[in-house]
């Protein structure tokens, strides 16, 4: 039977590490209310951004950088959204799993040359990536500490640049969409080259049915437009992604934390329960001492 102090600590360790996990939950909760509201604010925006960049490239023959469409994939740059803290569950392996497999089956010819360049936004998939060697290009540990539009315009703004410039041929993110508060979808988008059927298909299934096709006449002209658009479109996209990333975060956080707080509680009864049966066998081995004693006294 296991010492009646030993089960106190262990005890009080547990009241102790509870009051931690509950005060986390709690904290996740008031920051997932603010980045869902952030994240729903976004995306009636940016949805019509994808919509009006769709209809704009439909169609259109200008030379825009952005609008090249490589013969030859030679190099591609994937940005993984990960986070910058732990205590959220499976929010990062489950994601960094889905990466690696994606590497490995549409990836696996680039990452063996060294062509496979990896922007990792947050700690956890800075360290990840490169514990297992992947060619990290650029690193963005600390990114959360403040979620911020034009830090995250940066890094797509360098990205579409070197798309731009033909440094790389193809631009991917990685992030973990918010579906519900204990649920993500993982999901592995391509931003570059851009791909007009995939933006129309998008648009229908967020709004739900197809959209009555209309020739607009554009002023001054669509090229013009296009220059203007086409960037702010590619941060739009990009910074959705943080928001829902971010979002998603909190929420396994939060769930994490719950669980947590769920699992010290079971297992304070548990130890409380063992300590009251140790207790009680204690005092009954003190009692039979007791009577032991006094019935030898008495037989003297």
């Amino acid at each position: 039977m296991a010492n009646l102090r030993d089960i106190r600590n262990r005890i009080s360790s547990i009241k102790n590490t509870q009051q931690i996990t509950k005060a986390m939950k709690m904290v996740a909760a008031a920051k997932l209310r603010k980045a869902q509201q952030r994240m729903a604010d976004t995306r009636p925006y940016a949805n019509k951004m994808r919509s009006v960049v769709s209809r704009l490239v439909s169609g259109n023959t200008s030379g825009h950088k952005l609008l090249r469409n490589p013969e030859v994939i030679e190099k591609v740059v994937l940005i993984v959204v990960g986070s910058d803290k732990g205590l959220c569950g499976g929010f990062n392996n489950n994601l960094f799993r889905a990466v690696e497999n994606h590497i490995a089956d549409e990836l696996s010819e680039y990452h063996e040359s060294g062509n496979l360049l990896l922007v990792t936004i947050g700690r956890k998939a800075d360290a990840y990536f490169k514990k297992r060697k992947y060619n990290v290009a650029d690193s963005y540990p600390g990114f959360f500490d403040n979620v911020d539009y034009d830090r995250t315009a940066e890094i797509m703004e360098k990205a579409s640049g070197q798309f731009a410039e033909g440094a790389v041929d193809k631009v991917q993110i990685a992030f973990n969409e918010f579906k519900t508060v204990i649920a993500q979808n993982r999901v592995i988008s391509t931003v570059l080259p851009l791909e007009t059927g995939n933006l129309d298909s998008e648009n229908e299934a967020e709004e739900g049915k197809l959209v009555e096709f209309v020739d607009y006449i554009y002023e001054p002209s669509v090229d013009f437009i296009l220059a203007k658009l086409l960037p702010v479109h590619l941060n739009m996209q990009f910074w959705r992604a943080i928001l829902e990333s971010n979002a998603s975060e909190q929420g396994a956080r939060m769930a994490a934390m719950d669980n947590a707080t769920e699992n010290a509680k079971e297992l304070e009864q548990e130890l409380s329960l063992k300590y009251n049966q140790a207790r009680q066998s204690a005092i009954t081995t003190e009692l039979s001492e007791i009577v032991s004693g006094a019935a030898a006294l008495e037989g003297s």
